[in-house]
């Protein structure tokens, strides 16, 4: 089993940063990849970013790219989303996944565990 919770969300502006974290317990975090997913109102989970058990590989999708980075503390047991030069559209939703297999992987249902999510609301 594995327990996550986000925190870091809020209210922006447009351009804003923002710095989301995910703390991990239960199984040993360095074993398994974690995943940064968003869901906005009336639309379908996306994906946003993927880290690998090491942090040696990144994914992103191509709408956060060159603005978002992922990241972890396999000490702390934590993964990061930094989010800079916010847009309106970042708003959403914001979750973390745990992924078992270690696949690094944009899809949703490849993540066995969730996080409850945080709020983003960017303002134009």
């Amino acid at each position: 089993q594995v327990q996550l919770v986000e925190s870091g969300g809020g209210l922006v502006q447009t351009g804003d940063s923002l710095r989301l974290s995910c703390a991990a317990s239960g199984r040993t975090f360095s074993t398994y990849s974690m995943g940064w997913f968003r869901q906005a109102p009336g639309k379908e989970r996306e994906f946003v970013a993927a880290i690998s058990w090491n942090g040696g590989t990144t994914r992103y999708a191509d709408s956060v790219k060159g603005r978002f980075t992922i990241s972890r503390d396999n000490v702390k047991n934590t993964v990061y989303l930094q989010m800079n030069s916010l847009k309106p559209e970042d708003t959403a939703v914001y979750y973390c996944a745990a992924d078992m297999e270690r696949r690094s992987s944009s899809r949703d249902y490849e993540y066995e565990y969730w996080g409850q999510g945080t709020q983003v609301t960017v303002s134009s």
